[in-house]
């Protein structure tokens, strides 16, 4: 968890210095930057999630037995 902290303060911290280092609103752009990290966290989760299964082929032969 201590990781996932750590990638929010430096995404806050970037999203800040773009929007001019203004006072205040420290909270919002906490929030912000963990949504977007959360976001981004869930969207790989559900690729790697929906990633298609391989499946057996089954074996089929060629000839068919006639009934006798």
């Amino acid at each position: 968890m201590q990781d996932m902290d750590q990638a929010i303060r430096e995404r806050a911290y970037h999203m800040w210095n773009d929007a001019g280092r203004p006072e205040g609103n420290a909270d919002a752009f906490w929030l912000s930057a963990q949504r977007e990290l959360l976001a981004q966290s869930l969207t790989q989760i559900a690729t790697v999630t929906a990633a298609p299964k391989k499946v057996a082929a089954k074996k089929t032969s060629s000839r068919k037995r006639k009934a006798a």
